[in-house]
């Protein structure tokens, strides 16, 4: 670091990103990303690494900022592979940064923190979204950007967006980010924000751990990590949003392209044969969610994520799902298979 003073900041986002990482409703998995900017250096986090082990684990990686925003003013492709504007003196270990470095070096302000905050991704996936968020968000500096897929085309976007002053944004299918001059600063306006966009879950009965039992029988699915993940499966408006599609790039990552609801009297194996291959998570209406056995760390905690997101969104609403093109450009992008690698090997 280049001072006492950004080493001091350095340490404390460090601790702002591991008590975000803890909590489901702010991210999941290794979803969300911190960076910090000391003089012409982007520390930002590792892609595929996990915000709650940012006290145990070097996971924040050091970017140089002034070539990679060149790249991203220029529309070069080279800002969609910020692992190419690494420090390698400062990296011993080889670390790709965030998917989203774009995003951060984007933000003139020295500490950026993106979160996948449930409150907000239940707001930014309603058409009406823009509308309901302005009409809570009177009062603070913050921009609206419509859904681009991660990395540069999503720079673009909010490069088109940003105005002075602009601390907020709020990504369409994806997001908060939350921009400061201290991580102090920071972490008070997302906190902020994030209770002015609250809204209550609805709620559920409990799981029916009996049927689910069961219904696994001598299959190669399992209870979810979470009780809380049932509660898709639970509800009857969850299940129907659910089904319908996804609603924002980490679902598509960790779990595939929507979510399978079972018919009435489905086993297991009928909904393998049904389609063709054994899906990551099966919502078993009235009963609960079966995962895959081999269904990673990643999966559990989205399967949660997407109780806790549809739970939250007004049955009322039309919603915005990501098109095919948009699922299968998520699927097949190099950085979101490297990611995938690295969260299939984590477990």
């Amino acid at each position: 670091m280049a001072t006492q003073a950004d080493a001091q900041e350095l340490a404390a986002l460090r601790a702002l990103s591991a008590s975000i990482g803890q909590s489901p409703h702010l991210t999941q998995a290794a979803g969300g990303n911190t960076s910090l900017k000391a003089d012409d250096t982007l520390w930002i986090k590792a892609s595929g690494t996990w915000l709650k082990d940012a006290l145990t684990d070097d996971i924040m990686v050091p970017v140089a900022m002034a070539p990679l925003l060149k790249a991203v003013e220029q529309r070069d492709r080279a800002a969609d592979q910020p692992q190419g504007f690494t420090i390698a003196a400062l990296n011993p270990r080889g670390l790709r940064p965030s998917i989203e470095t774009t995003v951060h070096a984007l933000m003139p302000q020295r500490v950026v923190v993106h979160v996948h905050c449930v409150d907000t991704i239940a707001l930014a996936v309603q058409a009406d979204g823009e509308a309901e968020v302005a009409r809570r968000l009177d009062g603070i500096e913050w921009a609206y950007v419509p859904y681009f897929r991660p990395g540069l085309p999503l720079a673009r976007g909010i490069a088109e967006k940003l105005r002075p002053d602009v601390d907020v944004l709020i990504l369409g299918n994806h997001g908060l980010v939350i921009a400061a001059e201290t991580v102090a600063e920071a972490e008070l306006l997302l906190h902020r924000v994030r209770s002015l966009l609250a809204r209550p879950a609805r709620a559920t009965a409990a799981p029916d751990l009996a049927a689910l039992t069961r219904l696994a029988g001598d299959s190669f699915y399992r209870l979810p990590a979470d009780v809380e993940a049932h509660a898709v499966a639970l509800d009857s408006e969850s299940r129907r949003i659910a089904k319908a599609g996804s609603l924002y790039p980490d679902h598509v990552i960790f779990l595939g392209q929507g979510s399978v609801v079972a018919g009435r009297g489905e086993t297991v194996a009928d909904i393998i044969a049904r389609l063709g291959t054994p899906p990551a998570a099966i919502l078993f209406p009235d009963a609960g969610v079966l995962m895959r056995g081999d269904a990673s760390a990643g999966a559990d905690a989205m399967q949660r994520c997407l109780a806790d997101v549809t739970a939250r969104i007004d049955i009322a609403a039309r919603l915005n799902y990501l098109t095919a093109a948009e699922n299968d450009e998520l699927v097949n992008w190099d950085a979101e298979q490297y990611r995938q690698k690295l969260n299939a090997a984590g477990g």
